[in-house]
C-alpha cells in the first residue's frame, strides 16, 4: 500500500505519543499532558522513539495490500490482512511462543497506527493506488 509521507508522519507521531502516553506514569495518571512532554523532549529523543516504532510498524505499512479508498476516508484492512504482513516481516528467530508474542505486540502496533491516518483528500483517494 501506498501511503503519503503526511499520513505516514500524522500515523505515526500520534500512534509514537500514544505509546509513550501509556509507558509515563504521570501521563496515565493525568498529572501531565503528552503533547507537552512532547514539547519537552529534546529532537534526538524524540527521533529515537520514531525510529523505534517506525522500524517495526513502517515496513508493515508498506507491504499492506492496496485497497480502494474513498475521499474523506482512511484505508481500512482485515485483520488477516495486518497478520499476514507482519508475520512476511518478522525473523524465523525464537521459538513458536516467542514469534506468536512478537506477531501479536506487532499486530496491536500497526492497529494503533492505523487507527491514526488522517483521511485521504480528494487528490489522493483513488482506486488501487498503483493504477496509471
Amino acid at each position: 500500500m501506498r501511503f503519503s509521507e503526511y499520513e505516514m508522519t500524522t500515523a505515526l507521531t500520534a500512534a509514537v505519543k500514544e505509546v509513550l502516553g501509556t509507558q509515563r506514569r504521570d501521563v496515565r495518571k493525568g498529572r501531565a499532558d503528552i503533547e507537552q512532554v512532547w514539547r519537552d523532549m529534546d529532537r534526538f529523543k524524540r527521533y529515537q522513539v520514531l525510529e523505534a516504532v517506525g522500524s517495526q510498524v513502517l515496513p508493515v505499512l508498506v507491504a499492506l495490500p492496496d485497497v480502494e479508498v474513498a475521499a474523506g476516508q482512511s484505508p481500512a484492512f482485515t485483520d488477516d490482512q495486518i497478520r499476514s504482513a507482519v508475520e512476511e516481516g518478522l525473523d524465523e528467530d525464537g521459538g513458536r511462543i516467542r514469534r506468536r508474542a512478537a506477531v501479536a505486540a506487532r499486530v496491536a502496533l500497526v492497529r494503533l497506527t492505523l487507527r491514526h491516518l488522517p483521511p485521504r483528500t480528494g487528490a489522493d483517494a483513488s482506486g488501487p493506488l498503483d493504477s496509471p
